[in-house]
């Protein structure tokens, strides 16, 4: 890898000290850096970068941050087919590599092409309104959630696996994960934790009202619906409910709203190094 792009987060950086001493240290050793301009007013981490702004010849996005940097960076450039690799600057994480006293192990063991390059699936969500008609379509790596907006009342929706019904929720929301993101909400919400290159779906409910319901695990190969019914106590205007695609990306939803949710025909590329296991990470963080 000779073309390097840094994103950083702008509020664990501020100085961009750490990003200068990246991109100096990979232009001392031969290599293009480019980074992305800092934004305008206050200092955020919730930065955008637009495809357009990544040049031509880029081999590789270094994403400074913690997980949500990298997972909004991905979304980010679904489309580019770069692979990622994450430095975290904050607290331990699934997605990222090492810290800012191994930045410079990290950047010897990438030029000497010692790492394992992870394909990690995504999900695709279509949501269509109570008419049909396509409001919006985005893709997460990690979780599509659906909860409620102004109101502590529980609401209904109905799922179904292939076109057939499958059962009718009452709950706080659900929660459609991918392997990677099931560490993430999903694992707060009490579904399992699955090894993040497998190919699955997690659904998992949120606070549902029933003694019996527990996460599904579904093929990757399925296509999942859900209907929104709402609550039959919801006055008009009263509640909303929502969608957010690894926490960002909100789309209002109204009852009869419907997301299709498939297996997204883009992956997410990451650069592995470390020799901590998944199981390793997944006890440190746990303890």
């Amino acid at each position: 890898m000779n073309h390097f792009y840094i994103i950083t987060n702008e509020s664990k950086d501020k100085d961009y000290s750490t990003t200068r001493m990246i991109c100096n240290y990979l232009m001392k050793r031969g290599k293009t850096c480019y980074v992305r301009p800092r934004s305008s007013g206050e200092i955020s981490s919730n930065s955008q970068t637009r495809p357009e702004e990544i040049p031509a010849d880029v081999d590789c996005v270094i994403v400074l941050g913690g997980d949500g940097t990298l997972l909004r960076a991905a979304r980010n450039l679904v489309d580019l087919n770069v692979p990622f690799l994450g430095i975290n600057l904050g607290t331990l994480g699934y997605l990222t590599e090492g810290d800012k006293n191994s930045i410079s192990d990290i950047l010897e063991r990438v030029i000497a092409r010692e790492y394992i390059m992870e394909e990690r699936m995504m999900l695709q969500g279509t949501i269509l309104s109570p008419q049909g008609e396509k409001l919006s379509e985005d893709v997460a790596l990690n979780d599509l959630t659906v909860n409620r907006s102004r109101s502590l009342r529980v609401f209904r929706f109905k799922l179904y696996v292939n076109g057939e019904f499958l059962y009718l929720y009452t709950a706080d929301g659900i929660i459609i994960s991918t392997p990677t993101g099931s560490t993430a909400y999903n694992l707060s919400c009490g579904g399992p934790v699955v090894e993040p290159t497998a190919k699955l779906f997690l659904v998992t409910p949120i606070a549902p009202h029933s003694l019996n319901n527990r996460s599904l695990i579904l093929s990757a190969t399925d296509t999942i619906e859900l209907e929104i019914l709402g609550s039959e106590k919801d006055l008009e205007g009263e509640v909303e409910y929502v969608s957010y695609f690894d926490g960002d990306s909100v789309q209002r939803l109204e009852p009869g709203s419907r997301i299709v949710i498939k297996k997204a025909p883009q992956v997410t590329k990451i650069l592995k190094l470390s020799s901590q296991s998944f199981l390793e990470t997944l006890r440190i963080k746990m303890s």
